[in-house]
C-alpha cells in the first residue's frame, strides 16, 4: 500500500515512517506537512496541488490538525483516494464536512487510534447501561504540549457512556466553584497536563459504597501508529462511506 502521510513532520508522521522503514508490503512516498524536512526519503508538499505521486497514492493517514482538512477533503475527493482522519479537534461543522464527502470516498476517523480504547469504548458504554445508578466520571491526561482539552479521546469516551444511559447525560467539562450538590446526569470531564505523559484516560464508576474504574495507559505513540496502519488496511478495500474503529475491530 503506497501513502500520503498528511502530518509527515510531526510525531506521530515520524513514528509511523518509522514503523514502515522496513516493510515489503507499505510504503509512505509523499508527505504533507506544514514544514519541510530533508531529512525523510520521501518529497514533502505544503501544497498538494503541487503533489506528484498523485496517481501512486492508494491511501492518506493523517495525523495534522483541524486545520488541514479542507485540504485534505479537497484532495482526496477530486482523486478519489480513501482517508484516514486521526486528527482531533474538529468542530462540530468540520465533523458534518467528513460525513459529506465520506458518501464519495471511504473515509475512518477516529479521535484515538489505540485498539485498546476503542476496545474500552465499547466497554463503557455496556457498563454505563447496566450501573444506571452510579455517577460517572472521566479523567485524563497528556503531555504539556498537547493543545486540545478535554482530549478527544476523553469526548469518545464520554460519548459512549451516553449513549449507554441514552442520551440522557450533560457533559461538565472540568469542575469548578462552589456546588450544591452534583446533577444527576452530569459526567465530570476533567484534563491533566504535564510533562511527558503520552496519554492516560480513566472511566470512573460511582455508586453507593463501591467504586469501579476502567483505565487505559499508553506508554508509547507506536499504538496510535500500528492502529493507523490496521485501519488503512481495512479501508483500502472498502466501499464510500463512514467508518470507525469499531468497523477495524
Amino acid at each position: 500500500m503506497k501513502i500520503l502521510m498528511s502530518g509527515a513532520t510531526g510525531k506521530m508522521g515520524r513514528m509511523i515512517f518509522q514503523m514502515l522503514e522496513q516493510s515489503k508490503q507499505h510504503q509512505i512516498i509523499a508527505g504533507f506537512a506544514v514544514e519541510l524536512d530533508e531529512k525523510l526519503p520521501f518529497p514533502i508538499y505544503l501544497n498538494l496541488e503541487e503533489c506528484q505521486e498523485t496517481d501512486e497514492i492508494e491511501m492518506i493517514i493523517d495525523f495534522s490538525s483541524p486545520n488541514s482538512l479542507a485540504d485534505l477533503l479537497n484532495f482526496a475527493l477530486a482523486n478519489k483516494k480513501p482517508i484516514i482522519l486521526a486528527s482531533t479537534g474538529y468542530s462540530a461543522e468540520q465533523e458534518e464536512q467528513i460525513k459529506k464527502a465520506s458518501k464519495s470516498i471511504p473515509i475512518l476517523h477516529s479521535k484515538n487510534m489505540s485498539l485498546g480504547i476503542n476496545v474500552m469504548q465499547m466497554l463503557v458504554e455496556r457498563m454505563a447501561a447496566a450501573l444506571s445508578d452510579f455517577d460517572i466520571e472521566i479523567i485524563e491526561k497528556h503531555h504539556r504540549y498537547k493543545k486540545d482539552s478535554p482530549s478527544g479521546t476523553a469526548k469518545m469516551l464520554f460519548e459512549s457512556v451516553n449513549k449507554g444511559r441514552d442520551n440522557k447525560l450533560t457533559e461538565l467539562d472540568g469542575r469548578a466553584g462552589m456546588y450544591d450538590s452534583r446533577e444527576i446526569n452530569e459526567v465530570g470531564v476533567s484534563a491533566l497536563r504535564g510533562g511527558t505523559i503520552v496519554g492516560e484516560h480513566s472511566v470512573i464508576f460511582a455508586g453507593e459504597d463501591e467504586i469501579l474504574e476502567i483505565k487505559h495507559t499508553a506508554n508509547s505513540r507506536a499504538i496510535f501508529a500500528n492502529g493507523a496502519i490496521k485501519a488503512a488496511e481495512f479501508l483500502l478495500d472498502q466501499k464510500p462511506g463512514f467508518y470507525t474503529m469499531n468497523d477495524v475491530l
